[in-house]
């Protein structure tokens, strides 16, 4: 089996582990940035089997340079989707804020 027999490349931007709707920025965010070993993931992500985070990880190590560039716009793009949220949150969303902020006014006012 070939390394790449592990992976569905939908798109550029969007490599998926065959057989599931997990990318391989999943694993690798795990792997990078939480310092998860390759069990440990397997163990969070059950559907998985620990070849297929072996190979994920192998996948990231024999390409680096392309799917360190893979991460950050993953990342980058989480970043720029977080921002536009803030700016335009959901109608259900400043409602409660708007109720949260009522309340602790109403707090501070009989507090005092």
């Amino acid at each position: 089996m070939l390394l790449e027999d592990y992976f569905h490349f939908l798109a550029e931007d969007d490599i998926r582990i065959k057989g599931h709707r997990i990318g391989i920025e999943t694993i690798l965010y795990e792997y990078l940035f939480r310092a998860r070993t390759a069990e440990e993931i397997a163990n969070i992500y059950t559907s998985l089997t620990l070849a297929e985070v072996y190979a994920t990880i192998l996948y990231y190590l024999e390409n680096k340079e392309a799917v360190s560039h893979y991460i950050d716009d993953w990342l980058e793009w989480g970043h720029q989707q977080r921002k536009a949220q803030a700016m335009n949150p959901p109608p259900a969303a400043a409602r409660l804020r708007k109720i949260k902020a009522e309340r602790e006014a109403k707090e501070n006012v009989c507090g005092n």
